[in-house]
């Protein structure tokens, strides 16, 4: 009985012999793949990107030439919406979750750098002189540089040139007081409805007016505002004297029905806006107007300046402090930053380059709308680098959109403006006085 189970076990062995050594060969195979590919494995770099709105969905066509010319680096992109944005890289700070490497709006950096998130690139290789000063500016906090700007947003004047050229400025007015001229002759021989578009519920057109004429909106510290100082005392009655007269409708951009048809049917001539409306409009203005609009620079405040100062807008990208593969993570900052790639990255989204040279470029130096903002681009100034800043300016247009309506004089919305920018600065105040550095 025991010598015939030891023959069924023996060729039960032999039956099985075949498969074991088949499974022996697949081990084996599967020993030197793992042995051969884990070195490459355990030497690749990922690093993680977050890009936002559009730009984060167009960058993913970029990544493929990065990673070929650095075989050791992957990139892990994550698209977040804008709207979604702030809140989102805030709550990862919180948490200790941060990005390697994101966009980030300019004026976000400053918060960011009050709470310690970001990492100081002094490192980054990029030719500094190769970017606009006022946009570089957006990204020096203290002194010290936290962002490479990526791509650039500014407003200049759009305007029916049609309609301008009839009332003797055919390529726009240069100074506030031709700015003001034009306005009452448009109205005098009734070439349209309004001189200009300026909706009441947005900040940028007071800041901007504000810079032209030199204001600084907070006082030398950045903890108290300066809304009565003389300079920006001015702009605001300027502001407000073109609706007095009439010159520009006292609406709020949610009370503007259609602006492409309405400007298409002079119900203002110009309107001060942003390089996304180049391709707007193109695409809704009707073909019999294309030859009808252009861009200029703002109006400077007097002869003095060449044009006015318009604001450092766009994004940059940052490194997070927590990240453990910053110089992977400079590296792609310093690729995305080559200017055959702000090229190409204009080509995809549209965003404005934020080197200088990237404007030589066919697809922008032969377009006719964009020379505006190029020249523009030379005279624009950061706002003020506190953290508050975006509240700020949502109470600055509030105190706007009130006087114009008549709820307030100028006279006591400036000093409400004051009051309420130093409540919204006192935490700012509070900080800096236990600084060891005061």
């Amino acid at each position: 009985m025991q010598n015939a189970e030891c023959r069924i076990e023996n060729e039960e062995l032999k039956a099985a012999r075949p498969f074991l050594n088949s499974a022996f060969c697949i081990l084996h195979s599967a020993f030197i793949f793992l042995s051969c590919t884990a070195p490459r494995n355990s030497q690749t770099t990922v690093i993680e990107f977050w890009g936002l709105g559009r730009e984060g969905e167009v960058v993913a066509e970029m990544l493929p030439e990065f990673e070929r010319r650095n075989p050791g680096i992957r990139v892990s992109l994550q698209q977040i919406p804008w709207i979604a944005a702030h809140e989102k890289l805030t709550t990862a700070h919180v948490g200790e979750a941060t990005p390697d490497v994101a966009q980030i709006g300019n004026t976000w950096i400053a918060e960011f750098v009050t709470m310690r998130a970001l990492e100081e690139l002094g490192a980054v290789r990029v030719d500094r002189s190769d970017y606009f000063p006022g946009i570089w500016a957006t990204n020096v906090v203290g002194g010290k540089l936290y962002g490479i700007p990526w791509y650039v947003d500014t407003r200049v004047l759009f305007y029916r040139k049609d309609l301008l050229a009839a009332v003797g400025y055919p390529t726009g007015p240069r100074t506030w007081d031709e700015w003001l001229d034009a306005m009452e002759k448009l109205r005098r021989a009734r070439k349209s409805n309004y001189g200009i578009l300026m909706p009441t519920n947005e900040h940028e057109h007071i800041e901007v007016l504000a810079m032209s004429n030199g204001a600084t909106f907070l006082n030398a510290d950045g903890t108290r505002g300066a809304f009565r100082e003389p300079r920006f005392r001015d702009a605001f009655a300027f502001y407000v004297e073109l609706f007095r007269r009439g010159y520009a409708p006292k609406v709020s951009n949610t009370q503007v029905a259609n602006l492409y048809q309405q400007f298409a049917q002079a119900d203002f001539a110009m309107h001060i806006t942003g390089p996304w409306n180049v391709g707007e409009f193109r695409r809704r203005l009707p073909a019999n107007m294309q030859d009808k609009w252009a861009t200029a620079p703002l109006p400077a405040r007097d002869a003095s300046a060449k044009m006015g100062i318009s604001f450092a807008g766009g994004a940059s990208l940052v490194v997070f402090r927590a990240s453990t593969k910053k110089a992977a993570a400079r590296k792609l900052i310093e690729f995305l930053s080559e200017p055959a790639q702000q090229v190409r990255f204009y080509e995809l989204c549209g965003d404005l380059p934020a080197r200088r040279s990237a404007w030589s470029a066919p697809a922008l130096a032969n377009d006719p709308h964009f020379p505006a903002f190029h020249t523009q681009l030379e005279r624009v100034a950061p706002f003020p680098a506190v953290p508050e800043w975006e509240q700020i300016a949502t109470t600055l247009y509030q105190h706007g959109e009130a006087t114009v309506r008549g709820a307030m004089t100028p006279q006591a919305a400036l000093a409400d403006l004051d009051r309420t920018t130093d409540r919204i600065l006192e935490k700012r105040r509070w900080v800096l006085s236990r600084s060891p550095a005061q």
